[in-house]
């Protein structure tokens, strides 16, 4: 015969069963974490009378605060998870001697995911002076199940977001990186002339990369080509580097003034980045007949050019601040060079020459100059570069992209 107390104690059964129910289906629903977390808070204080409620957790390498139930912000703000709870390892009942930032609060539940601590609650009564059993003692155990549950459904449903994230990123990656391959042109489209040998090299390293390069035909006897480095990486700095390849192509020219090229590129790069990107650029003219070269350095690392009869190096450095950094462009200064036979240049990104030594960036650059400084032909002096790029790599001191382009004046 089934008696009262036990009629009672299964009842009571019951319905904690029904309460643990009734909230995993509220998390098969799939319902956001804030309507789980006003469910937790109903749940709390009108079914288990549980007066005071503070719920931590632990996302992206620091504690924060989930739920504020029955207590201030200021008194919440007060407690620090790593100094008063982290040092909890299974439920405690604080009502006999509170540690002083944990005044009010009858009970600590710690939560756990793989034997780490990821979220803390604390309970307590507002009514301290009600006679019994407290409601935060009788239904600690309940609570520490569902304060469970609901934990670990908002770090999985964090986990979920932090893959939906990064399936995005790959995606947007993926079309970056295929907007970039299709403006880096082949050499088999570069301009052919028997007076000019051009070799280039590219190495995205990041998969995407913010540079940029480009040869053109302007003319029978001219040739176009610049370099340049947006700042940024990803779909945003591809989009912008795409639209800045089909602007230039529309307006470069040989009989274009450069000046007033460099402003109208300016000027599209203002309208396509909204004043939250810029580009270096060296932007270079050169006549196969006069031998004259004319260009303009953008705020771009200047580029090198070997005398080969003189033995001088020049930095081709010329120009002004780089596109997008101002409305308008106050100073523009065109460089002008008559370039010898055998000359050679190279003009380049700065992932070629900076890199991360002991957590510091380094130049690079006498490397370069001491490679395009000698009487070897342009493919030697890029098969130098190559293997210099492959030490590097071996060393970890590569932290950007890479883009050249390199120029041998044969006649």
């Amino acid at each position: 015969m089934v008696t009262h107390i036990k009629k009672k104690r299964l009842r009571l059964y019951k319905d904690r069963l029904n309460i643990i129910l009734d909230i995993a289906q509220t998390i098969n629903e799939d319902h956001t974490i804030e309507d789980l977390l006003g469910e937790f808070e109903i749940l709390l204080r009108e079914e288990l009378e549980v007066g005071k409620v503070l719920v931590f957790t632990y996302s992206n390498n620091e504690w924060k605060n989930l739920l504020i139930s029955g207590v201030s912000e200021e008194e919440a703000a007060r407690i620090d998870v790593v100094e008063d709870l982290l040092h909890y390892n299974t439920i405690e009942n604080i009502t006999i001697s509170h540690p002083p930032k944990l005044k009010g609060f009858d009970a600590v539940i710690p939560l756990f995911h793989r034997f780490s601590p990821i979220g803390f609650v604390l309970i307590g009564d507002i009514e301290e002076e009600q006679q019994g059993i407290s409601p935060t003692i009788k239904h600690l155990k309940l609570i520490q199940i569902i304060s469970n549950l609901i934990i670990v459904f908002i770090e999985n449903k964090r986990m979920q977001q932090e893959l939906l994230e990064q399936e995005a990123i790959k995606r947007e990656m993926e079309l970056a990186s295929r907007i970039q391959n299709q403006l880096i042109p082949g050499e088999d489209e570069f301009p052919k002339s028997s007076q000019i040998n051009i070799k280039t090299l590219y190495y995205p390293h990041y998969g995407v990369g913010g540079d940029y390069y480009d040869i053109m035909q302007l003319s029978r006897n001219t040739i176009g080509f610049c370099i340049a480095d947006v700042s940024g990486k990803g779909i945003s700095a591809a989009m912008l580097m795409s639209n800045f390849q089909a602007v230039i192509r529309s307006l470069f020219s040989s009989r274009i003034n450069l000046k007033k090229l460099i402003h109208k590129l300016n000027a599209r790069v203002n309208e396509s980045a909204n004043n939250e990107k810029f580009i270096t650029l060296f932007i270079g003219r050169y006549n196969l007949r006069t031998k004259k070269l004319s260009y303009v350095n953008a705020g771009h690392l200047p580029p090198l050019l070997f005398d080969n009869r003189k033995g001088q190096l020049f930095d081709l450095d010329k120009g002004c601040i780089g596109l997008g950094m101002l409305d308008y462009i106050p100073s523009i200064e065109v460089g002008h060079v008559h370039v010898g036979k055998g000359s050679k240049l190279i003009a380049f990104t700065d992932g070629l020459v900076e890199h991360e030594q002991d957590n510091q960036i380094e130049s690079g650059q006498s490397d370069i100059e001491k490679v395009i400084s000698n009487t070897s032909n342009i493919e030697g002096n890029i098969e130098e570069i190559k293997d210099l790029i492959s030490q590097y790599l071996e060393m970890g001191a590569i932290f950007d992209d890479i883009s050249l382009i390199g120029m041998e004046f044969l006649k």
